[in-house]
């Protein structure tokens, strides 16, 4: 038997369920990615004064810059942590509940941003960001595999990068919050941190409306008549007529006598019920792992938190003051948003190799001129402006491909049953990489200068040659037949 989405293009409902796990999960994820820099001195002078009066104790400048980089990296672990859950909360509750549950976890942290001044507890601060954290990878292990689910083959890509696009629009969102013009001063900074509970209301005020997705229903519930009063419920009334429902049930009582737990199919292929252990042993799935974890993890090793990360002193180096410097950099990120904006029309009208291709290469040539620049920004001042040349232009083409494609590509690599895994292993790695970055960098810029950028150059090549020989199309493809193209590891043809 085979579940096939009706080609009946986008409708109220599956829009509407874009923007509400858009809305619901990924914004309010980006918002705490994007919200906790700017305030990050006021939680320090508040940390040091909540640990002096509840302990006694008076830490050094050393133990309160360990206290703040804690703070920040506690959320990354969460991520971690988030991702390796993912896998087992898609297949035991569906992806509907999982994406309940990231909502919960986020108004969770929120409530303890918000009780943290009040109690004076450092530990509910702590505690709040490891709640986020776990939202977050959880986020993005589970809602881009819920969005390409319910998406018919020729609107996975653009259904696919709604999750990206929510995490960038959410990093914003939290720079605006976290300005001392609104939120982000000594005695509101909790509060800016507790607007991610705002964000996410809209997960529960709309999360009976939308439906699990029927290949979850079909395939791994074995749930026939919920999957295809799921697929009404997506794209009318008559998606699917009487008859084909009537042909469906006749095929599953004949070959089967009553469906089993994991006995279905999923784009015409057997999905038994696979484990963690046995997707990882598997060497068929060896290849699109390695992909999908390659092309995550190397999205943040690639240095865009990096480059947002400078971006504010090489403004300063041209004669910004401290204050426009920081505007500059909100309006690096709005450009950032701006320029994914277009992913959903480019995903759906160019292959993923190409965008992938061109991506990855041109943040090689362009992290590789930054790097330039910023080396020999003394002698000469037009230096300066070359590098925020290069800030910019590496956004422009960071978007293209390398941004958004990552994030969906695992939904596009496997079928149903490894897929869970495929996710959470993908959303593990960029995790991962990210707090590697995050710890590294700052002792890495201190010692290698301008020249830490060129191990996120080294990777774009590297990535370059792994989706150029590795990587098969995947737009509007079957994913039976993507998964075979990938099955023989590095012996793979994957461009026949």
């Amino acid at each position: 038997m085979d579940l096939t989405l009706p080609e009946s293009g986008w409708t109220v409902r599956l829009v509407a369920l874009g923007v509400i796990t858009t809305f619901g999960a990924s914004v309010p994820v980006g918002f705490s990615i994007g919200v906790i820099n700017a305030p990050s001195e006021f939680i320090k002078q508040w940390s040091n004064g909540t640990i002096s009066r509840n302990y006694g104790v008076q830490l050094t400048e050393t133990a309160l810059s360990a206290l703040i980089a804690a703070t920040v990296s506690i959320a990354l672990i969460g991520g971690v942590i988030g991702s390796l859950g993912g896998a087992y909360l898609a297949d035991k509750y569906g992806r509907k509940k999982s994406f309940l549950f990231c909502a919960l976890l986020l108004t969770a942290g929120s409530i303890c941003f918000l009780s943290c001044r009040v109690a004076s507890s450092v530990e509910l601060l702590l505690l709040g960001r490891l709640l986020v954290g776990l939202a977050s990878g959880l986020t993005t292990s589970v809602i881009p595999m819920y969005l390409a689910e319910v998406s018919p083959v020729k609107l996975r890509g653009a259904m696919g990068v709604l999750c990206p696009l929510g995490l960038t629009s959410g990093v914003v969102i939290g720079q605006v919050a976290s300005l001392e013009q609104v939120l982000g001063t000594e005695a509101h900074w909790h509060y800016a941190l507790s607007c991610v509970a705002v964000l996410n209301f809209v997960a529960y005020a709309f999360y009976f409306w939308i439906p699990e997705s029927p290949k979850y229903l079909y395939s791994v519930k074995g749930d026939q008549v919920g999957s295809l009063r799921a697929i009404r419920k997506l794209f009318g009334r008559h998606a699917i007529g009487d008859d084909y429902i009537k042909l469906q049930m006749e095929c599953a009582n004949g070959q089967n006598g009553s469906p089993t737990h994991g006995s279905m199919v999923d784009d015409g292929q057997p999905q038994p019920a696979r484990s963690f252990c046995s997707v990882l042993r598997d060497r068929r799935l060896t290849l699109p792992l390695i992909l999908v974890c390659a092309l995550q993890g190397g999205q943040q090793l690639s240095g865009i938190n990096a480059v947002f990360f400078y971006s504010v002193s090489i403004f300063e180096s041209v004669g910004f003051s401290s204050t426009a410097a920081k505007f500059a950099n909100l309006g690096v990120g709005c450009l950032n948003l701006l320029v994914s904006l277009p992913a959903p029309v480019l995903m759906a009208r160019y292959n993923r190799r190409i965008l992938t291709q061109v991506s990855c290469s041109a943040c090689a040539i362009v992290l590789f001129i930054f790097t330039m620049s910023i080396y020999f920004i003394d002698v000469a001042s037009w230096f300066s402006y070359l590098c925020i040349g290069s800030i910019l232009l590496y956004i422009v083409v960071y978007q293209i491909g390398l941004g958004p494609i990552p994030f969906f590509i695992g939904s596009e690599l496997f079928e149903l049953g490894p897929r869970p895994t495929a996710m959470a292993m993908g959303s593990l790695s960029s995790w991962g990489c990210n707090f590697i970055v995050g710890m590294a960098f700052p002792t890495l810029q201190h010692v290698w200068g301008a020249f830490v950028f060129l191990p996120f150059s080294i990777t774009c090549v590297l990535l370059t040659v792994l989706v150029r020989y590795y990587l098969p199309e995947t737009r509007g493809k079957d994913i039976g037949d993507v998964a075979e193209k990938v099955s023989h590891g590095f012996r793979s043809r994957v461009r026949d």
